[in-house]
């Protein structure tokens, strides 16, 4: 059974959002003053040799537009190489593969490609699917890649009205630029005194 594992570059009041793709958000590319060799080895190592990635269709048309044009790098390699799984009303218009469009029940396609063999499952960049996959616990692992900024603005990491629940601490890193990575395992339903 595949693991299903939510990575997201974050602020430190929880902002996911990179680029003005459909508001006037005003800090693109805030991560970059950040990027160092180390923290670019534990991000690829968080992933793992091989995954498989979980895309909402705004994520998929963003990154579409830009890895399969972008120089070779080992993470842009991994990123193309991957199936990706893309949640879409529309998935004759998926154009950058390998492809699967996931079917009109989000929560059973997702049930189904990980009862298959194969890597493990790898979301970014989605608020609203991150909180349906806990609503229904789906996923297994959530790594947090924190950047020491505030940014005030744009879009969160959770969904407005995301079930409460669990999380136990699995492995932190931090690196020479200040970002440190959290791995955390759902561990269920709020614990609440």
């Amino acid at each position: 059974m595949r693991k299903l594992k939510i990575i997201e570059h974050i602020s430190l009041d929880g902002v996911i959002q990179h680029s003005a793709d459909d508001n006037d958000f005003p800090y693109s590319d805030w991560t970059a003053p950040y990027r160092t060799p180390a923290g670019r080895d534990a991000v690829m190592a968080a992933h793992g040799e091989s995954f498989d990635l979980l895309l909402g269709r705004r994520t998929y048309d963003l990154w579409s537009g830009f890895w399969p044009k972008a120089p070779s790098s080992p993470m842009g390699d991994r990123l193309n190489a991957a199936t990706k799984h893309v949640v879409t009303h529309r998935p004759e218009s998926l154009a950058w593969g390998p492809f699967e469009g996931l079917g009109p029940d989000l929560v059973e396609s997702i049930c189904r490609i990980k009862s298959q063999d194969g890597p493990d499952l790898v979301l970014s960049g989605s608020s609203t699917l991150t909180s349906t996959l806990l609503e229904h616990g789906l996923a297994d692992e959530v790594v947090l890649i924190v950047y020491p900024v505030l940014l005030g603005t744009g879009k969160r990491f959770f969904a407005e009205g995301t079930s409460p629940c669990s999380f136990e601490l699995v492995s932190t890193q931090a690196t020479p630029s200040g970002v440190i990575l959290s791995t955390y395992k759902v561990a269920g339903p709020l614990k609440a005194a």
